[in-house]
Order: C-alpha cells, then sequence, then structure tokens
C-alpha cells in the first residue's frame, strides 16, 4: 500500500484568516503558518480567534518545524498562544522573525522560542521534508511561497502573493523558480485564493505612489494618512511623497510606531534624513508641511485616527480643511466601523479620500485571476487544491484550475480539520482531525465557548433581569423581596407597572410550590424563570435572561 502524504489545514479554509495547514508524512509533521482570525460582529468581547491545535498537541513529538510565509497577523499572530504548550524550531525570514520576536517579547516567550532565518533560494531540511523558500511580492517585505520536497513528491505552497514588475524595495517575484519547478515536475499546488473572483491583473504598488504624490502636490492642507500597519511597501512610500514636498512626518499608533521601527532596522523602510518628528513638535510647523502617518484605517475603536475624529488624540484633533486618505480596503466585516469613521470625519470638515471614491489609494497585495492562471501555467501541478479563503473563493479558484487543464478528479476544496490523502498518483479527502476556532478573551484562551458566546449574545439581544428574594430556611416563606433588577431590559423607573406585574408573579409561583410541597432551590428558581419568561414574551415579545437569586435568612 502506496505511503500517503496528509496535508491538514487546521485553518484558513472557508474563512480568511487563521491560516495553519499541516503536512504530515509517517513520524514527521512541519506547520505552515500559525496565524489568528478577528472577531465577527456576534463574538461581543471576544479579542482574537485562534485555530484549534488539539491534534498538534496530541503528536507533538512529531513536529519538526513551524514555518511562517510573512509577517501577517493572520499567519502568525497566533504563535504566542501554539508556543505556551508547543515548542518548536521556527524558520521565518529576516522581518519576519523580527516582527514574531517582537510579538513573543509582549507575551514573555522570546527566550524560549527558537527562531531561525531562512532564505529565499537556500533549501534546508525538517524531518523527512526538505523545503526552499521562492521569493514572491506582497504586502509586506519578505513573504515567500514554499516548494515543500517530500517523500511522494514536490508541492508548492504558495502563500499570499501577488505579480508586481514594479515592486517597492524589492524584486520581482521569482517566476524562473516557479518555471524550474513545473520542469522538474511538481505533484501539488495549494494556492492562495483571496482574489480569485477578481478579473485580470491586480495592480502594482506603484500606482498608489503616484496617486499619493498627486494629492500631497499643491495641497495646502495638514495630510494625515492611515494604512495597514503591516503594509510596509504603502509606508515606505507615504514617506518618500512627503519628503519629496518638503512635509515633516509623524507617526502615530502603537502597532504603526512598532512596525516602522522594527522594518527601519532591518532596512526594509528607508527614512530621508529629518524627515520624521516626534508627534508633539508638529505643532512647531505649518499645517501645509506636516504628513502624519497612522493607524485606523479599520474604524477601530481607540486606534489614533478615531481618537483624533472624536479630539481625544494626544497631539492631533481633526479639523475644518484637513485631508484625510484612507489608502486601504475594508476588511469584510468592518465596512460599517469604517463607514462610521469616514462620516465622522466628513462632519468634523475634513476632506476623506477613501477607496469608494478613489480606487488609485488602495491595491490589494493578493493575485487576481490572470496571476492565478499564469502561476499554475509556470507550476503545472499534477493535483491543486485552492486555500486562504472562503468558500467561494476556494470554488472560483478550482474552476480557474481546470480552465487550465486540470481535471476536476485532480483538483480538492478541503475544509478545516479534513485530512486531504496524497500519493504519488492520487487526491483524495480523507477522514476528519479535531479542529476548530478558539476565542481569545483578554488572558482567558477557549474559557469563552459556545456556551458563554451564547449567553452574550442572548444578552446583547434581550437584556437581563435579576430576581432577588429571601426565603425562610425552615419553610421557605417569603421573608423580603422580590426585588427586581433590570439591565439592558427596561428601564426600571419608566416601567413601575410592568415590574409590580413581574413581582405580583414571583410572589404567585412562590404560593403555587409551597402547595405543592416543592422545596428544593433549583426547582423553585426554574419556576420563577419558566413563569417570568412567558409573561415578558407574551406582554414584551421580548425575552431576556432571567436570573433569580434566592437567599437563606
Amino acid at each position: 500500500m502506496a505511503e500517503k502524504l496528509k496535508i491538514i489545514p487546521l485553518g484558513g479554509l472557508g474563512e480568511v484568516g487563521k491560516n495553519l495547514t499541516v503536512y504530515e508524512y509517517k513520524e514527521d509533521i512541519i506547520v505552515v503558518d500559525c496565524g489568528l482570525g478577528f472577531p465577527d460582529g456576534e463574538m461581543y468581547g471576544v479579542d482574537v480567534v485562534i485555530p484549534n491545535v488539539s491534534y498538534l498537541s496530541r503528536n507533538i513529538e512529531k513536529i519538526r518545524a513551524i514555518i511562517l510565509t510573512h509577517g501577517h497577523e493572520d499567519h502568525i499572530g497566533a504563535l504566542p498562544y501554539l508556543l505556551q504548550d508547543i515548542n518548536a524550531p521556527i524558520f521565518a525570514t529576516a522581518l519576519t522573525a523580527a516582527l514574531l520576536k517582537g510579538k513573543l517579547e509582549e507575551h514573555h516567550l522570546a527566550k524560549i522560542a527558537d527562531i531561525r532565518l531562512m532564505e529565499t533560494g537556500v533549501s534546508f531540511k525538517a524531518g523527512c521534508f526538505g523545503i526552499e523558500p521562492i521569493h514572491v511580492n506582497h504586502s509586506i517585505p519578505g513573504a515567500v511561497a514554499l516548494a515543500i520536497t517530500t517523500p511522494v513528491g514536490v508541492v508548492v505552497h504558495t502563500g499570499d502573493f501577488k505579480i508586481d514588475v514594479t515592486p517597492i524595495k524589492s524584486e520581482m517575484i521569482d517566476l524562473t523558480r516557479f518555471g524550474e519547478l513545473g520542469k522538474k515536475g511538481v505533484l501539488l499546488m495549494l494556492s492562495d485564493s483571496t482574489n480569485a473572483e477578481n478579473s485580470g491583473f491586480s495592480h502594482s504598488e506603484r500606482i498608489v505612489g503616484k496617486r499619493l504624490a498627486e494629492l500631497f502636490e499643491n495641497c495646502k492642507s495638514r495630510i494625515i494618512v492611515t494604512t495597514f500597519s503591516s503594509n510596509v511597501q504603502r509606508i515606505q512610500q507615504v514617506i518618500e511623497v512627503a519628503a519629496r514636498y518638503g512635509r515633516k512626518v509623524g507617526i502615530t499608533g502603537r502597532s504603526m510606531e512598532n512596525m516602522i521601527k522594527v522594518a527601519t532596522e532591518m532596512g526594509s523602510i528607508d527614512i530621508p534624513p529629518d524627515t520624521i518628528v516626534e508627534m508633539a513638535k508638529l505643532r512647531n510647523y505649518p499645517r501645509d508641511q506636516i504628513a502624519v502617518i497612522t493607524t485606523g484605517s479599520q474604524g477601530e475603536a481607540m486606534s489614533a485616527l478615531f481618537r483624533m475624529a472624536f479630539s481625544e488624540h494626544k497631539f492631533i484633533d481633526i479639523s475644518t480643511g484637513d485631508r484625510v486618505v484612507i489608502s486601504a480596503s475594508a476588511v469584510p466585516g468592518n465596512e460599517k466601523t469604517v463607514s462610521r469613521l469616514i462620516n465622522l470625519l466628513l462632519s468634523r470638515g475634513a476632506e476623506v479620500l477613501y477607496r469608494s471614491v478613489d480606487d488609485e489609494l488602495h491595491v490589494s497585495g493578493h493575485a487576481c485571476q490572470e496571476e492565478l492562471k499564469m502561476l499554475i501555467a509556470l507550476v503545472k501541478p499534477r493535483f491543486f487544491m485552492p486555500i486562504h479563503g472562503e468558500q467561494r473563493h476556494l470554488r472560483t479558484h478550482a474552476a480557474l484550475a481546470h480552465s487550465m487543464g486540470i481535471e476536476p478528479n485532480c483538483t480538492v476544496i478541503g475544509d478545516i480539520g479534513r485530512i486531504v490523502e496524497v500519493t504519488k498518483k492520487s487526491i483524495k479527502l480523507g477522514g476528519t482531525v479535531q479542529s476548530g476556532r478558539v476565542l481569545v478573551d483578554g488572558t482567558g484562551i477557549g474559557d469563552v465557548g459556545s456556551v458563554v458566546l451564547r449567553d452574550r449574545q442572548h444578552l446583547a439581544q434581550d437584556g437581563m433581569l435579576v430576581v432577588v428574594l429571601s426565603l425562610n430556611s425552615e419553610d421557605n416563606s417569603l421573608l423580603s423581596g422580590p426585588d427586581i433588577i433590570s439591565r439592558g431590559f427596561v428601564y426600571v423607573k419608566d416601567s413601575g407597572s410592568l415590574i409590580d406585574e413581574m413581582k405580583s408573579l414571583v410572589v404567585d409561583t412562590l404560593e403555587g410550590c409551597s402547595l405543592n410541597n416543592i422545596t428544593d432551590w433549583a426547582t423553585i428558581k426554574t419556576s420563577i424563570k419558566t413563569a417570568l419568561s412567558s409573561f415578558l414574551y407574551k406582554t414584551t415579545k421580548r425575552s431576556p435572561m432571567i436570573l433569580p437569586v434566592i437567599m437563606e435568612i
């Protein structure tokens, strides 16, 4: 029986973010990426979402390496949580390693992490796997694809990529190496599907630089630019344009400050002399000589731009005449927060430019259809598996592969936790492993489960009632109360008649329990909840969470 290579996605399929792919052959495992996702609108109080890595924890002795394709949060953000239980050598390019070290220091894990630098074109071994990093273009320097030599054949894992013939401070994607691999023979290709629905080619980053120059030229106002802090190429262009037009640049927002510090130290950003000034010193310059690079492109509450809009920033208040440039697209799920921020900025008298009204203010770091097809044509894989995207992205990408001559039975659309079994002659879906999402709330990892989340949703939608009463310990007679406390349901002072009806109902329920010789407090609480729930739904068509509290005297 032919030995099988197992590929197990633990994140990044059917979703954008939380990327983690396991490659397993016999007694060896390598992990490619370990990213986080961000909570949707129904995950009240949740900070981040990470993959369930129970399978890795059970096979810890097999893990030979963790390999990172680039330094974005959706590819490295879950590592501080993974490393609390699993410690394996981590391979990353220079900027990715530097960003990871900073992240691990915040979690007090930097001393235990075994981070090893890898270079494009230089292969290394991890168990039975041979790994060759290949340079690709993306919105952050140091991004790589991986050519993974396995006992059953070569697998190409693209990571996030685009084909940019005029990149910023970087070489063009190494298409030559992909072509060489294709000529030698590639068994399987796993490819980025984020922009699989977008026709044509993605635009070059330099288009944004050209548009930024137009916005800076002859502008007599203060210019404030917000973008993703991880978009190092964009930040470089803003700094260059500001310096060209004689503006001093202030940097604000913790993640932006950290990214620019690290990228500058690594040589990924060049800052012209005397361009960056402290935020506190910007007030010493005329408004037409000031540019600010800030966080807040997603409308995040408490981001630097958000605080500026509410006049809560220590150094900058948005005012009439300011030109605010949002050089980013809204991440799915953030559209409302971004729209709210834009409206707020406009109400403060600012001129706001964003992608919906100026599509040259942002370009994607992901390949569109013609680029995806080009890479398939170069690599010529026998089998194909789309990754990194929602179902619609994955299926569109699979259809593109079919149009390039890859047979449908040679294409697999996987799912989180579903094993993909690959031999030299076949690819198919196998069984499943434990998988899913783990919710992180503050310092709690996984203690917010489906029940807690359901309760939070219930509270957010319908509010809560607390019924407090004191009973005699001997005969369960009512000594005091019931008192009704409402949070998020009704305002007690304005709902006197409703509160009185609820109190009477609780008293009647207690009397009914007494008549039926019900003395168990758990049963009494259930009776109170049932009676109140039925009454309130009939009266208000609402179903608040009801918490009876019985005190014994």
